[in-house]
């Protein structure tokens, strides 16, 4: 590994923003692209793009790792589980609610994962954590409602914000259940696996979708949208982002994830006319720094997980 000091920390942390702002504006690119293209015909489409991108990328920086016999059936699992489940609750969830509360009800991940691993054992929970727990719940009620008055809706559950949260504790049990993994190949190994085998059961199931699909009838920019969220804000995001996590350590790099629901809610605002509410402000500010403290809190673990690659998916579209 290189060492922090013989490269420009400057450059990384621009890098690191980029990606940041990459993942903020996708939801946007993914609303917009929705419109014209069915939610799963959309992940059919854009899942192979950035198979094959994380495919080259990887290529050319050495030989492709491989799993061991023994570990393929938790990785084909978690490959279902963080890739075909949470994207399908993602993009019918994504494609029912406003981009800024996808953008905000995703980046309580952290917290799912830190709610799961206590569940689990792996982690002892401070007084800190649980008060940070806590003040991310309460910020996304606001959010949720937040959404509503913006939407007008003003009867039945709001389902694409139920849908999100679900996503988001899928993706804390996949991040909480790949932990084991991880440490034994590396974050990017284990992405790289799990996205291949979710992008064959994802095109799979969205496979009605694409021989519905008028092709024709799809605009230029709805196809940027497809590329925009596979190649960039997934293929190239992970690779950006772990080069972060490899010369600056997992916690700095970490910081930077809680810049994605800002900058999604500004793009939503721009792009998409999506003035948030009083409300969506107030829960939006709650979320950050109930997500701020609960990982500041964190030190009584049983089993550190500190010196892990910090996970990008917590904000992965």
């Amino acid at each position: 590994m290189t060492s922090p000091s013989t490269r420009s920390p400057t450059w990384i942390d621009i890098g690191l923003i980029a990606v940041c702002v990459i993942w903020g504006v996708t939801f946007s690119v993914i609303k917009v692209a929705l419109v014209e293209i069915e939610p799963l015909a959309f992940n059919a489409l854009r899942f192979p793009l950035a198979a094959v991108t994380m495919f080259v990328l990887l290529r050319m920086r050495g030989p492709i790792p491989l799993p061991k016999r023994e570990d393929l059936v938790p990785i084909i699992l978690l490959g279902l589980l963080g890739n075909l489940v949470y994207q399908y609750l993602f993009i019918i969830g994504i494609d029912r609610t406003l981009a800024g509360n996808a953008a905000l009800l995703l980046s309580t991940v952290p917290v799912w994962t830190l709610i799961l691993s206590i569940v689990t054992g792996q982690e002892r929970h401070t007084s800190g954590v649980w008060l940070g727990v806590l003040a991310t719940l309460a910020g996304m009620v606001f959010v949720v409602l937040g959404g509503t008055k913006a939407t007008g809706r003003s009867e039945g559950p709001p389902g694409g914000d139920l849908l999100l949260v679900a996503a988001a504790i899928t993706w804390g049990m996949y991040t909480v259940g790949s932990q084991t993994l991880t440490r034994r190949y590396g974050a990017l190994a284990l992405t790289s696996w799990t996205l291949w085998i979710g992008t064959v059961a994802l095109v799979a199931l969205g496979a009605p979708s694409l021989a519905r699909m008028d092709v024709g009838s799809v605009s230029v920019m709805a196809w940027v949208g497809v590329v925009f969220a596979g190649v960039l804000a997934i293929a190239v995001a992970y690779l950006l982002w772990n080069y972060g996590v490899e010369h600056l350590g997992s916690t700095r790099t970490a910081v930077f994830q809680n810049l994605v629901p800002i900058t999604a809610l500004i793009a939503a605002f721009l792009w998409l006319d999506e003035e948030p509410t009083l409300l969506q402000m107030l829960g939006a500010t709650i979320i950050i720094g109930g997500i701020w403290m609960a990982r500041t809190a964190r030190g009584n673990s049983l089993r550190s997980i500190e010196g892990q690659p910090a996970d990008p998916d917590s904000n992965r579209g």
